[in-house]
C-alpha cells in the first residue's frame, strides 16, 4: 500500500515559525510517527488501535479524492504527552544507559493539519487557505478494555496565512467521530468534507471586517467573559457558551494593544474579524484535546456578536 512516504516530495512542508497550536506540543514528522513509534493496543484482546499514521493517511486520501488535481501540502503534525517504554531485553537497564534501539515511544495526543493552498480567499486583507485536519487523544479511549469504536476529532476550515490561526465553524467540525476501522474513519471524514459549505462560511467571514465594537464595548465584553466562568450554572442558561480560560482572555486583552496584525484602531475600536483572530491566537495555548472545541466556540461567539451588532439583537456580552 502506498503511503505518504512513497509520494513525490512536491508538497510544501509547513513553516514552524508560526504554529497552528503551541501549548505543550512539539513538532513531529509523519516519518517519525511511521518509523519510530509503537501502536497502542486494547489490552484485553490485543487488538490494535487506529494509529496516528493511519488517521493522517486516511484524511490525506480523502482530500486527494475530493480535491483531485489540487496541490495538497504535506501534513503539519504536532504531538504531546509522550508515552515511553523499552524492549524486553533492556528490562533491567538503568534509564540513563538505554540505547536508542532499546527505547519505545508513542504520543498520547496528536494534531495534524493538511493545507490545500490553491483553494483560498481574502478576508480583511488576509489570505486564507482551505485546510483539513484532525485530533487524536488516546486518553479518551479505554485501552484497558476490549476494542470498541474509537474517537476522533476532524475539521475542515481556513487557515490565516499571516499567523496560522484557524477559522473553524461548527458546520466544519466533527467533535466525536467514532470508528472501528480505517474504512469507517475515512467515510466519516468524507461526509464532513463533502457537506462543508465553504461559500457560506467565507461569506460569514467577509462580513466581519465591516462591523466593529467600540473600546467601551470591548472592555465590557472582556469583563463579561471573565464573569462567565464564575456565574452559577442557572445564570448561564440562554447565554452563548464560552470555553476560553482566564489566561487566554488576558492574552486577548494584551494583543488588543500589541498585536501587529489585529490590534485596535486609533479610536480604540476593533472590528469583528480582528477580534476573531485575537481569540484564535490566544487559543494556540490550548492543549491538543481542547484546541478544536475552543476554536469553533470562538467563531460562535463572534457570530453572536455579529448578530447583535448587525441586527440590533440583545447580547448579554454587550448590554
Amino acid at each position: 500500500m502506498e503511503t505518504l512516504l512513497d509520494k513525490p516530495k512536491q508538497r510544501i512542508q509547513f513553516s514552524t515559525e508560526s504554529q497552528f497550536i503551541k501549548a505543550n506540543t512539539i513538532e513531529a514528522s509523519y516519518e517519525h510517527l511511521q518509523k519510530d513509534c509503537t501502536i497502542p493496543v486494547f489490552s484485553k484482546d490485543n487488538e490494535c488501535t487506529i494509529s496516528h499514521v493511519e488517521f493522517i493517511e486516511t484524511a490525506y486520501e480523502v482530500a486527494e479524492h475530493i480535491f483531485k488535481g489540487e496541490q495538497i501540502n504535506y501534513p503539519s503534525v504536532r504531538v504531546s504527552h509522550a508515552i515511553k517504554g523499552r524492549i524486553p531485553e533492556a528490562i533491567s537497564k538503568p534509564a540513563n544507559l538505554l540505547l536508542d534501539h532499546e527505547r519505545t515511544i508513542y504520543y498520547e495526543r496528536m494534531a495534524f493539519l493538511i493545507e490545500i493552498p490553491n483553494l483560498k480567499c481574502t478576508v480583511g486583507e488576509n489570505q486564507l487557505a482551505l485546510c483539513i485536519g484532525g485530533v487524536r487523544a488516546y486518553n479518551h479511549e479505554n485501552l484497558f478494555n476490549r476494542k470498541t469504536e474509537e474517537k476522533f476529532k476532524v475539521f475542515i476550515g481556513f487557515q490565516n496565512k499571516v499567523c496560522c490561526n484557524l477559522c473553524i465553524s461548527t458546520d466544519g467540525y466533527k467533535a466525536e467521530l467514532r470508528a472501528r476501522t480505517v474504512e469507517e474513519l475515512g467515510s466519516g471524514i468524507f461526509d464532513l468534507v463533502k457537506s462543508f459549505k465553504a461559500e457560506k462560511f467565507i461569506q460569514d467571514l467577509k462580513l466581519m471586517p465591516n462591523y466593529a465594537i467600540t473600546e467601551t464595548q470591548f472592555a465590557q465584553l472582556i469583563g463579561k467573559m471573565r464573569m462567565y466562568s464564575l456565574m452559577p450554572v442557572t445564570s448561564r442558561k440562554g447565554l452563548p457558551n464560552l470555553l476560553l480560560t482566564d489566561t487566554q482572555i488576558s492574552s486577548v486583552v494584551k494583543d488588543y494593544y500589541t498585536d501587529k496584525n489585529f490590534s485596535r484602531n486609533e479610536d480604540g475600536s476593533l472590528n469583528l474579524w480582528n477580534f476573531l483572530n485575537l481569540l484564535t491566537e490566544s487559543n494556540k495555548s490550548s492543549y491538543i484535546d481542547n484546541f478544536l472545541d475552543r476554536s469553533t466556540n470562538s467563531f460562535d461567539l463572534v457570530k453572536h456578536l455579529f448578530s447583535a451588532i448587525s441586527q440590533k439583537e440583545y447580547s448579554w456580552y454587550l448590554n
